[in-house]
Formats: C-alpha cells, structure tokens, sequence
C-alpha cells in the first residue's frame, strides 16, 4: 500500500537539517529512504556523515552535536553490544533534536541484528552483500509485512507503543507500513563476487535498496590486493561495472570523502567525511611535530644534590 501523503521534506532542509525528515517519534526512523533520494536527484546536497568506528555512548552523544547529517554506527567492527548500539542510535537522534539520523553498519546478514537495528530507530547497512539470496534475505528480515521471500520482520510489541510511539508519518496506515518506508537499506559490496553479481542483485531486490557502499578495502583484499585503492586493471575493472550497473538501475552510490578531497563525494549522495579514528590518526602528525619542537627543559636548581 503506497503513501497518500507526498510531502517536499527537502525544501525544508537549510533550516532544519535532516530534522526535516524525521518521524512524529524519534523512535522511529527517520524517513531516510526520501532523504537518499532526494540527495540524489539533487534537490538536497549529498548526505554529509560522520563516522562512529570506537563505537560508545559517550562518543555518540558527543557525535549528535557535530551538525552531520548522518552518524554511521560500526557495530560490525567493535565491541559494543545491543544495548550499547541501541543507546548510541537514541543518543544521537534524540541529542540532535533529529537533525542528525543514525545508521547502523551490522555485524552480520543474522534476522536478529537486523531487526535490533531497525527496531532501535536507525537505517541499515548490510555489509558483504555477494548474492541475491542474500540480498533477499536482507530485505525479508527487514521488511514488515506477508510479500516478503523469507523470514520477514518480526514486530516488536514494546518498541512503538499504542498512542505513544506508534503515531506515523502517515496517519492513514499503521506503523508497520510506514517505517517500512521510511527506514534507509544500504548494501555494501565488498567482493568481486559482489560485484559481478550487482546486476541480479538489483533486478531481484532493487526497489527496495536505498543506495549501495563499495567497500574499496575489503574488495582489494578479497581480491589479493593492499590499500584502498590502486591502479591494477582488474580493480578498476571492477569499480567500472559497479558504476555501470549503479547507473543502469538508478541506484545512489554512497562512499567516503576524506582529507577535503571533495571531488571524490562529486557521484555519492552520501558520503562519509570524518570520524573518531580518522580524528586520531591525524593527531599522530602533532604528536610527532610536538616530539621534533618542544626542547629539553633548562636544568633549573642541583641535580643529585650537588
């Protein structure tokens, strides 16, 4: 059942941030789905996100008030567990007033991390998304509803409760069918597998992917490769029919766009810019020039008594 309601969230934007598509309860998702799109039709600037790789509470809350439009919570790449990840996701949209949304990077494609993402009010990103069996996995576990391939979502009972929480976007359907529509599903691919198989992939389940992350790193690794990037034919054989298929199927890219190298975000309706690790590797730099500056203090007074 689609939305009656049409709405220009976008015009919005300059003064309100992404609190312009933010739902009646910040315990729901943000409509990120119309966000990301709305980016990539150009009628709002690309998402501007900051990275939450030392994922904790106290990082979050001081992350809310940075101004960005997105907070990416590494849950598959730290320590946190579900209640810290669901305290971070509600720190960070409610600390911001809903200018800023959570996403949520999962450990894994399991139907619990899914739903305790989704249920904590955040966006998605899927990581290592190779076949469409999985992507249709992915979207079954996410989605509410009975047209689903899979195991589909299970609701929670005491997430949105009745009168409090359950209020939605659009007051014509229930809750169920309108945070469908509002929760943001990003996949990563992060493997020539994945790569070759984008196409299928997107033909399958391509209405319901919100944008798509090349995970540079991991694909150079799975592909015997170091670093981010480099020049080898193959790799970049690779990133071409990423690109292609993107285009084919109107689907947003999305990646990083570090070091003010703006040209990079120039094709992404989202990009990543900054972040705590990235924040502390720069201060290595200080930390070395401190080393090389600051001089030996001048002997002030007898040493050993003399």
């Amino acid at each position: 059942m689609k939305a009656d309601v049409e709405t220009e969230e976008y015009l919005e934007v300059p003064n309100k941030g992404m609190a312009a598509y933010r739902a009646p309860s910040l315990t729901q998702p943000h409509k990120a789905r119309k966000a990301l799109r709305d980016a990539y039709e150009g009628k709002i600037n690309p998402l501007v996100g900051y990275y939450c790789g030392i994922s904790s509470i106290p990082t979050g809350r001081v992350m809310a008030q940075l101004g960005a439009d997105v907070v990416w919570v590494d849950w598959e790449h730290s320590a946190c567990g579900v209640e810290t990840m669901t305290t971070i996701v509600h720190d960070i949209q409610h600390m911001s007033e809903g200018r800023t949304m959570a996403f949520v990077r999962l450990p894994g494609h399991d139907h619990a991390s899914i739903g305790y993402a989704l249920d904590a009010g955040a966006s998605i990103v899927i990581p290592q998304v190779d076949t469409v069996e999985q992507a249709q996995h992915v979207i079954a576990a996410a989605k509410f509803g009975p047209t689903r391939k899979g195991n589909n979502r299970s609701a929670p009972p005491c997430r949105w409760l009745p009168g409090i929480g359950d209020v939605g976007v659009d007051p014509k359907r229930s809750v169920w069918e309108n945070v469908n529509d509002q929760a943001a599903i990003i996949i990563q691919i992060e493997s020539e597998e994945g790569a070759r198989n984008l196409d299928a992939i997107l033909i399958a389940v391509g209405d319901q992917i919100d944008a798509v992350w090349m995970g540079t790193m991991d694909m150079r690794v799975s592909m015997g490769f170091d670093g981010f990037w480099g020049p080898e034919p193959r790799f970049l054989e690779v990133v071409e029919q990423y690109q292609q298929t993107l285009e084919k199927h109107n689907i947003p890219n999305t990646g990083m766009c570090l070091g003010g190298e703006w040209a990079k975000g120039a094709d992404k309706a989202f990009v990543i810019v900054g972040g705590d690790a990235f924040a502390f590797l720069a201060d290595t730099a200080t930390i070395g020039s401190a080393r090389k500056n600051l001089s030996p203090l001048s002997a002030k007074g007898k040493v050993n008594g003399h």
